[in-house]
């Protein structure tokens, strides 16, 4: 089946939602439906036929050897650092410029959360800024590979194996992202993976996946998720309840099926971003995303940089004519309050603080049509008292 763009190209609109779940899920009804009614007359509402078989996926799409289902991509992080051990005393580097489920995995436990600066051009965390915040107490690092281009991963295990200290992937908004052409959550001991409703693999509510190659680690990682049960009754360790539903996963087996098609409809919408914001100068007024040399961005989010503190004023006028926008993240967590008691051991974050100032999410799912997109631009233009001359239709081609 092949799911074609909604709306009519080149269809005049007057507004744009940041994202249309709806609009995505209508095609696939049917068949959502009949794996629903098998799951339901079946009666195995866990670790049900949909849960083994979305692990399989999983783990092939990320290019290793197993995949352990959990209940969301907050408890995979969790999952992977109490199968690490990691606790009290202990210290994990992670990036500040993030969501919260990154850090409050390591808060849970005990241990302290390292906050490292990033790198300017593609948000994820600084392997220069990594190697200067270990110490004899790291005892894991966590990159994160954010809006959906990995991080470089070749430079941060470079050091991680220097000192002997596990990585741990944050490839929650990267599913099928690659760095020089291996996948998320292949390039380390493991990747969490989240199916949160606006990920690129998104669910009908919360559901995640740890991806590995390392037996151990993954039969560990199963173990925990289960309160440590095995056999039944029988706890060898003290787990969590982190189980992912059947019916989440038969919905997202239905999904898993045109990854691939979305994800390229994702690269082909930001292409075309690129292409319009040049045709009318924008690109020379933001700071467009980009794809570095080497890497497959799978366009989770398509995040601009609005400079001179325009950002808060420019995002309104997009409101006010109804185009979609959102700030991922107004605020890094190293300023969150819960993290105060920290705020003395802090290194200088220059580049984390000045994105929390700058950045700007653009509308970017895969059934965005083309004339939705102009209307984005334009609204744009129209705040910098541009014209926007974008009636030719861009070129496509391949991102």
């Amino acid at each position: 089946m092949t799911i074609a763009k909604s709306g009519v190209e080149g269809a005049k609109v007057s507004q744009v939602p940041l994202l249309d779940i709806g609009r995505g899920n209508a095609p696939l009804k049917e068949e959502f439906m009949a794996a629903f009614e098998s799951v339901l007359d079946s009666g195995r509402f866990l670790f049900g036929p949909d849960v083994f078989q979305l692990e399989e996926s999983c783990a092939a799409a990320s290019q290793t050897k197993f995949g352990i289902g959990c209940a969301s991509g907050s408890d995979a992080l969790l999952l992977s650092m109490m199968a690490l051990d990691i606790g009290p005393g202990d210290e994990v580097l992670v990036p500040s410029f993030t969501f919260f489920a990154t850090a409050s995995c390591v808060w849970r436990l005990g241990a302290k959360p390292v906050f490292v600066d990033i790198e300017p051009t593609s948000f994820n965390i600084d392997p220069a800024r990594i190697q200067e915040q270990i110490t004899p107490n790291t005892k894991a690092i966590i990159p994160v590979h954010l809006f959906g281009q990995c991080a470089d991963m070749a430079a941060i295990n470079k050091i991680a194996q220097m000192h002997n200290i596990p990585v741990i992937e944050d490839a929650a908004q990267a599913i099928l992202s690659e760095q020089n052409g291996h996948r998320a959550g292949s390039m380390s001991l493991a990747g969490c993976i989240s199916f949160y409703p606006t990920k690129n693999l998104g669910g009908m509510g919360d559901g995640g996946m740890l991806v590995t190659s390392d037996e151990a680690f993954a039969a560990k990682l199963k173990l925990l998720r289960g309160h440590g049960m095995e056999p039944r009754y029988y706890h060898q360790v003290v787990g969590i309840n982190s189980r992912l539903d059947t019916l989440q996963a038969a919905a997202l087996n239905v999904k898993m099926k045109h990854m691939a098609e979305w994800t390229e409809m994702r690269r082909q919408n930001a292409l075309r971003y690129h292409q319009l914001f040049g045709q009318c100068g924008l690109d020379l007024v933001l700071k467009l995303p980009t794809e570095l040399p080497g890497y497959h961005h799978v366009w989770n989010q398509y995040t601009v940089r609005v400079p001179r503190g325009g950002r808060d004023s420019l995002r309104k006028h997009l409101a006010d004519l109804k185009v979609g926008s959102e700030i991922y993240y107004p605020v890094p967590l190293h300023k969150q309050q819960c993290f105060a008691s920290l705020k003395e051991e802090l290194a200088p974050l220059p580049e984390t603080d000045k994105a929390a100032e700058e950045v700007l999410a653009l509308p970017i799912f895969p059934e965005l049509t083309e004339a939705e997109q102009r209307l984005v631009v334009s609204s744009i233009a129209q705040y910098y008292g541009i014209e926007a001359n974008i009636d030719a239709t861009p070129q496509r081609k391949s991102a």
